[in-house]
């Protein structure tokens, strides 16, 4: 699988410019787990840590979820990977998951995230709040953040695929 990147228009406006960069970091999250075996996308980084491509991206699936969903438009569907028994659930992999369930889950928490933004200004407040706090976020923070935790979490990648094949750059 090969994917393309593109960063956004460096004249466009404000939503094309926040919604073009979260795409990008999207983009290269999948770009980082591009062309490996799901053997490999399982593979910790450093024991004792679990992390891994494919627990990224099944973060990310939950991360989108909960943004998207629970706070932006107060739906709370409850969470695909983790549970109160094991709250890093999504980390914690098997054999028996694959890079397929994983990307697909993550794809389909894009698609619903997207069309729930779609409707809405960036001024927008949300419906729901985080469990951080009781206050509403505008659509702006909520683009800001996700593209702080894409950019944060593809860090992580760059290291992990460097460690699984040599792979490096952006």
């Amino acid at each position: 699988m090969t994917t393309e990147r593109r960063e956004p228009a460096q004249n466009a406006d404000e939503r094309a410019m926040l919604e073009g960069w979260l795409d990008y970091h999207r983009q290269t999250l999948a770009h980082k787990c591009a062309d490996l075996s799901d053997e490999q996308l399982r593979t910790a980084s450093v024991q004792p840590s679990p992390l891994s491509l494919m627990g990224l991206v099944r973060h990310m699936a939950e991360v989108e979820r909960g943004w998207f969903r629970k706070v932006l438009v107060g739906d709370d569907p409850g969470p695909i990977y983790y549970s109160d028994e094991d709250r890093d659930g999504e980390f914690h992999l098997t054999e028996a998951d694959t890079w397929q369930e994983a990307y697909d889950t993550w794809q389909a928490e894009i698609a619903v995230a997207r069309r729930h933004a779609a409707g809405l200004a960036l001024d927008d407040l949300s419906t729901g709040s985080s469990h951080f706090t009781d206050e509403p976020f505008s659509l702006r923070w909520i683009y800001t953040h996700m593209i702080e935790e894409y950019a944060r979490h593809n860090g992580h990648a760059d290291l992990i695929r460097e460690r699984i094949d040599g792979a490096t750059g952006d």
